[in-house]
């Protein structure tokens, strides 16, 4: 593969083939030819004096699509290197034909896309050459040259293909009117495709010897294991559904969880959200058919205090039946509301309850509550009153209340209550299995006159 030298490295190829070739032109016009590769808009059209000149400029570099995807994903889940993917480009070039006599443009493009015609490609070889300083001292170069000679182009695993674009008039138009300089004689030329990689250290896995179990006395596999059905085949969960089908769970309440395969030993539920570093574990045990469990939601005052309200993600570790080692299954969303206190409660935490009081000065409405569990300090807590809606208060502390300013037109009468916390609203229906839902009577706050 090439090195991030070689989008220069070409430029320089395609130069040297085309210095080469202008040998005849020049007999042609009458006098030496100039093969540049600038930008347009740095030639000087001014100068009498100066000779017929043939310019290549890269005005364009696209991703190559046949390539572009090769070699991914080049990291494993925990971020190591597994490879170093190329970067695959085209290069679009267009060539600009000088001169301040008659013909002589015209002269020096039909040579030069008539050169490109008869070699569109560039072999290893002709790189080599161009790129070699041989029997030049390297030091006598340009230092830009001197780095080319390092780009490893002529290693790449794909040849370089050059094939003639055809670049329409409103396209035309537009790139000169980018460059900002006047229109010459120009054909457009795509080279595909250039291989870029890098040389980073990276992991290879060692080939797999063995499938399923190893037999610690044969040290043979148990090999593949055929199921009858189209379910995984691998311990799996499927879903997590709260009490009476609500969107969220509270602490103290049971999650009813299904899945498939989950028979083993050491059932463990692991719960994990974005503020803790380790997983909440809670031992649990799975049906006698495998397809789910009960899990039960601690409420004391650890749990309350330190069990961040909003999304956790739900997994399950256990040793499959059959089996010697762990297996962890896939994790899924599992929404955990914060309840505010609105009423005065001592178990297991002594909550304040919740307070409203309007003022004057300045005019608001305040309305200061705590929640189980507590809503921590980088959490985003939202109090929605009715309609109204308000976000908290900043605090020193997690153990400090939520204090909400609502504006005073808030007109006086009592409210249901709902607190959002990171985007996690709590349950304000209230569900009793035969009944018409109706809002929580005790999820509700009077607003003072």
């Amino acid at each position: 593969m090439s090195s991030p030298l070689a989008i220069g490295a070409v430029s320089a190829v395609l130069r040297n083939l085309l210095d080469n070739g202008m040998i005849e032109a020049g007999s042609a016009v009458g006098t030496t030819v100039n093969v540049s590769a600038v930008a347009p808009d740095t030639i000087d059209l001014e100068d009498a004096e100066a000779p017929p000149r043939l310019n290549l400029f890269l005005h364009q570099v696209t991703p190559n699509a046949a390539w572009r995807n090769a070699a991914m994903p080049s990291r494993n889940a925990a971020g190591e290197r597994q490879s170093n993917a190329p970067l695959a480009v085209d290069l679009h070039y267009v060539l600009t034909a000088y001169g301040r006599t008659d013909f002589h443009a015209e002269i020096l493009l039909g040579y030069a896309m008539h050169l490109l015609h008869e070699r569109p490609w560039l072999d290893r070889a002709s790189i080599r050459r161009a790129l070699d300083p041989s029997p030049l001292d390297v030091s006598m170069l340009p230092p830009a040259f001197q780095a080319l000679a390092a780009s490893d182009l002529a290693d790449q695993v794909e040849s370089i293909k050059i094939t003639q674009a055809a670049l329409g008039i409103d396209e035309m138009s537009k790139l000169w009117s980018a460059i900002q300089s006047h229109y010459r004689p120009s054909a457009a030329y795509m080279v595909s495709v250039l291989l870029i990689e890098g040389t980073h250290p990276a992991r290879l896995p060692l080939p797999v010897l063995s499938r399923g179990t190893v037999d610690p006395a044969t040290q043979r596999d148990a090999g593949v294991q055929v199921h009858p059905d189209l379910l995984p085949a691998t311990p799996t969960l499927f879903a997590a559904t709260p009490p009476h089908s609500q969107k969220t769970a509270r602490l103290g309440e049971t999650v009813e969880v299904t899945g498939i395969r989950l028979n083993g030993t050491g059932a463990t539920a692991r719960l994990m959200h974005r503020l803790l570093e380790d997983p909440l574990e809670i031992a649990i045990a799975p049906n006698a058919t495998g397809t789910g469990f009960s899990l039960s939601l601690p409420n004391d005052g650890p749990a309350q205090a330190a069990l961040p309200a909003g999304a956790w993600q739900l997994s399950v570790r256990l040793t499959p039946d059959s089996e010697l080692h762990p297996r962890e299954t896939n994790a899924i969303p599992l929404l955990l509301s914060a309840a505010p206190v609105i009423a005065a409660t001592g178990a297991p935490l002594n909550l304040p309850a919740a307070s409203v009081i309007r003022s004057s000065s300045p005019a608001r409405v305040r309305v200061t509550l705590a929640s189980r569990p507590l809503v921590h300090r980088e959490q985003i807590a939202l109090l929605t009153l009715g309609t109204a809606q308000s976000t908290a208060n900043p605090r020193a502390a997690t153990a400090d209340p939520l204090v909400f300013d609502f504006p005073d037109a808030l007109a006086a009468g009592t409210y249901p209550v709902r607190l959002r916390v990171d985007g996690v609203d709590s349950e304000l229906v209230l569900i009793v299995p035969g009944q018409a839902p109706v809002f929580d009577p005790a999820q509700q706050l009077g607003v003072p006159a």
